[in-house]
């Protein structure tokens, strides 16, 4: 028996922000609303190519955000290409981020930072030759 891939993550969240979550990975992250099954809770599922790596579902009956503890899950990272693109796309929308760059392995990789309507970390990595 053995892990052979991950598989996705979940965000739960009341009704009324589930929307901008949904909105925010779609148009910030690039993500696309997909298939998901029939479900006795209300969400979507966002694809990354054909793998719907990121479930949304309601919690109807959620703390409000401030009340809930942040855990020891810091952030979800993706792996992207074109930096430019997404700071164009991220200061169009508004969205703020921090950016840092640093060396691994011979190679520059840059972190672009910020949070998703639910108070979320995510990282989008970009590494020397993925500009295109």
């Amino acid at each position: 028996m053995s892990v052979i891939a991950f598989d996705h993550v979940n965000i739960r969240a009341p009704r009324a922000l589930l929307d901008a979550v949904r909105d925010f990975y779609m148009q910030a992250v690039g993500l696309k609303i997909g298939e998901r099954p029939e479900l006795a809770s209300y969400g979507f599922w966002l694809y990354l190519s054909d793998r719907p790596v990121l479930h949304l579902m309601e919690w109807p009956d959620a703390p409000a955000v401030d009340a809930l503890p942040r855990g020891y899950l810091d952030h979800v990272a993706f792996a992207c290409s074109d930096l430019e693109g997404m700071t164009q796309n991220l200061d169009a929308l508004g969205v703020k981020y921090s950016r840092r760059t640093f060396d691994y392995r011979g190679r520059a990789i840059t972190q672009l930072k910020m949070a998703d309507p639910t108070g979320n970390v995510v990282e989008l990595n970009f590494s020397e030759g993925s500009e295109g």
